[in-house]
């Protein structure tokens, strides 16, 4: 799915929200346009309901939320981050998709990003996955 306006934004948030959107649509860049798209609506209610709808959108879609699979609270909260961040350092009146080009365009457009800031056996343990570790490679520039 490509994202050429913030209707299309739009229409993936309503589609991961409601969990009727395809598996195959669930991509990087839609993780970060809904993120964009939650932010941009009521950060606080992004950062307490997103792992919720990650959750329930994985189990639509057959997937599990498990010790190793499904959703990853670490990441979670680090992209929440990140989006905040992006959405913050765009001039007043920037198109969300434009938001979103930028994002995508800079390391975060990359799906192993997180490995700048966390040793891979940290960011995928159990631990990182059940809640927040701080990154221990080197700190978030968010």
């Amino acid at each position: 799915m490509s994202f050429e306006s913030d209707s299309d934004i739009t229409a993936l948030t309503a589609a991961f929200r409601a969990c009727n959107l395809p598996k195959e649509k669930w991509t990087h860049a839609a993780h970060w346009a809904a993120a964009l798209a939650l932010i941009a609506e009521d950060e606080a209610a992004a950062h307490r309901d997103m792992p919720g709808m990650i959750r329930a959108y994985n189990e639509s879609v057959g997937g599990r939320n498990t010790d190793t699979e499904g959703y990853h609270e670490t990441i979670t909260i680090a992209s929440l981050r990140a989006a905040a961040h992006a959405l913050a350092a765009a001039p007043d009146g920037t198109p969300l998709h434009a938001v979103l080009a930028n994002l995508l365009a800079g390391p975060c457009g990359k799906p192993d990003w997180v490995i700048n800031y966390w040793r891979k056996d940290t960011l995928f343990s159990t631990k990182a996955r059940r809640e927040w570790v701080a990154p221990d490679v080197q700190d978030l520039p968010f």
